[in-house]
């Protein structure tokens, strides 16, 4: 199986899995290609971005877990590029 590039996008409703959700971007860390956290604090929020290369079946775990989490919304998206 080849890797893909993909963003996965998450929205944080419930500040108190942040711990638990850096826990499981740890354990991706070698898929992961950068991310970026933005605090909304006027929505109480916070908005992040994930781009991993990694295998469609471990984008789709990592995913899976994070949205798993309570208050945690994620929604992934794929490039074409192989």
């Amino acid at each position: 199986m080849e890797n893909r590039i993909a963003l996965i996008g998450i929205i944080v409703e419930n500040p108190d899995v942040a711990e638990k959700l850096n826990g499981i971007l740890h354990l991706y860390r070698e898929y992961i290609i950068g991310r970026m956290g933005l605090p909304y604090a006027r929505r109480q929020i916070s908005i992040i971005s994930v781009a991993v290369d990694a295998q469609g079946d471990i984008i789709n775990a990592l995913s899976g877990k994070l949205g798993a989490l309570k208050g945690v919304t994620t929604k992934t998206v794929y490039s074409s590029v192989s």
